[in-house]
């Protein structure tokens, strides 16, 4: 029979000790819901640890996330140039189906 030997895998820390503490900010844009029904619609918005970072999304006019496949020669090309190159794919749409503007 083997021996019993105590647990020396450390104490538990609770993931929730690392979440930011909520600030008055935070709930001014906060958008509340109830059951999945909104209350109160967001107003702003909180980047990570709720400092507010880059240029928020435009309301009613956000980006949308897509998944789409293309070329690799044809991403290598976009991304010759550097940063911003998903931006550059957004302009070549836009002007490819007459939006350019």
């Amino acid at each position: 029979m083997t021996e019993n030997t105590p647990n020396t895998g450390g104490a538990w820390l609770d993931p929730a000790d690392d979440a930011p503490e909520l600030t008055d900010e935070m709930l001014d844009i906060a958008e509340f819901s109830i059951g999945g029904k909104v209350i109160r619609p967001a107003t702003g918005y909180l980047g990570p640890n709720g400092v507010v970072r880059g240029r928020p999304p435009m309301r009613g006019r956000a980006k949308q996330q897509v998944t789409l496949r293309l070329d690799p020669d044809v991403i290598a090309k976009f991304r010759e140039d550097g940063p911003g190159w998903q931006g550059r794919i957004n302009e070549a749409l836009r002007k490819a189906v007459g939006l350019a503007g």
